[in-house]
């Protein structure tokens, strides 16, 4: 729970305003460094290796909170269809089924849709025969 906590405020931290802006002058100082360093291996080199290494843990940072995120909305999409009375329950345990499975019960949605117009002023105008998907 602590590295969910850390990685949240990292990220937070990471995107905000400030430190864009801090890492543009961080950026331009190093460039304007370069005459004093007579543009050298070295000093080409700490850039590319703080890049490097700030890119490697971002990747995790960024996979960390989209991994969070997308639970969170998961959550909260099934405690939707859970209290619709019309929805589909079988839509509930989605993250179960395999690609063939998933693929085919988007084919299913398709179908469903292909029928169906939707007006600009209102909710849709014309319905093909409604399919029970929890028998899915």
């Amino acid at each position: 729970m602590k590295f969910a906590k850390i990685s949240q405020k990292l990220a937070l931290w990471a995107g905000s305003p400030k430190t864009f802006l801090g890492a543009l002058i961080l950026i331009a100082l190093w460039g304007l460094s370069g005459p004093i360093f007579h543009f050298n291996d070295t000093w080409q080199l700490i850039i590319n290796t703080s890049t490097t290494i700030i890119t490697f843990l971002m990747v995790f940072l960024i996979q960390n909170t989209q991994n969070r995120d997308t639970d969170i909305l998961h959550l909260k999409i099934d405690e939707l269809l859970r209290v619709t009375k019309e929805a589909q329950n079988a839509m509930l345990g989605l993250e179960a089924l395999d690609l063939k499975q998933l693929e085919a019960l988007r084919k299913q949605y398709r179908q469903l849709g292909e029928g169906e117009t939707v007006s600009l002023d209102g909710p849709v105008v014309q319905e093909k025969n409604k399919q029970d998907l929890n028998e899915c």
